[in-house]
């Protein structure tokens, strides 16, 4: 009985530790659907701040070029380079460019380009959001009369939601074209041959796919980072978690966004 007894608060403790990390977690998820909701509700009512949307796509987009350009290219050489070997042991070279393009096309492109965007855009949000925060430039903008939530949230979630998708698209083209110079240099293909094996195998399903993952992808990107910045906790320190939130809970989400596009294209092909 004794040590029952004396073990009742350590157990009362963790009991109540638990407690309030589930509170916690759902008061999160409350917060974090009521941002989700307001950004819709201001995002699509005027004034539209459309120049500063341009200057967000522009750092979104042209920022992050040469990394995209780069990063595309050695995801097509090395999956080309890699996949090789494996089709020459059943005598199947002749199917590289379909495997190319659909590896790239249906996965690799958007979910290649998202995961550079979290790290990139995902923590330059986050700390940039989170610095005003942690300076009172955004308390200050509230109590000007003007709106910080649709200048600094809304734009940089539009700006994502649409620059992801064309640089998607573009890291998928320039994986392809990395991917035809490994095969033209190791067998000789020419470039109409490889290109018209490449979209053979293609269908409308895995371009909308594509698109939509693209469009997730942005949306989740700039919605986190807006969200760990806009709610960064006071201090400098604050400003480290917000960048380092942003970049890890976007790319957990992309994962399972993935995951989820993937299965529900599968059923439409």
């Amino acid at each position: 009985m004794d040590t029952v007894n004396s073990t009742n608060p350590i157990v009362h403790k963790r009991g109540a530790k638990f407690k309030k990390r589930v509170t916690g977690f759902f008061i999160s998820l409350y917060d974090i659907n009521k941002f989700i909701l307001r950004f819709f509700r201001e995002a699509f009512v005027p004034p539209f701040e459309f120049k500063e949307i341009m200057r967000q796509c522009y750092e979104v987009g042209v920022r992050s070029f040469t990394l995209i350009t780069l990063t595309g290219f050695i995801v097509g050489v090395i999956f080309t380079k890699q996949s090789r070997p494996s089709l020459l042991q059943f005598g199947a070279s002749s199917w590289l460019p379909s495997l190319v393009s659909i590896a790239i096309m249906r996965a690799l492109a958007p979910l290649v380009t998202a995961l550079i965007a979290a790290g990139k855009v995902g923590s330059s949000i986050g700390a940039e959001l989170g610095s005003m925060r942690v300076t009172e430039q955004i308390d200050a903008m509230e109590v000007s009369g003007t709106k910080p939530f649709k200048f600094l949230v809304c734009t940089r979630v539009i700006a994502t939601t649409l620059t992801i998708p064309i640089l998607a698209t573009y890291t998928g083209f320039i994986a392809i074209l990395g991917g035809y110079l490994n095969v033209a240099t190791n067998e000789g293909t020419s470039y109409t041959t490889f290109i018209e094996q490449v979209f053979e195998p293609l269908t409308f399903v895995d371009f909308i796919a594509s698109l939509i993952k693209a469009i997730v992808f942005g949306f989740t990107i700039g919605i986190v980072g807006c969200y760990q910045g806009y709610n960064a906790s006071r201090g400098t320190e604050g400003v480290g978690k917000a960048a380092n939130g942003a970049v890890v809970t976007a790319m957990f989400l992309i994962f399972v966004e993935e995951i989820i596009i993937v299965q529900i294209a599968g059923w439409f092909r």
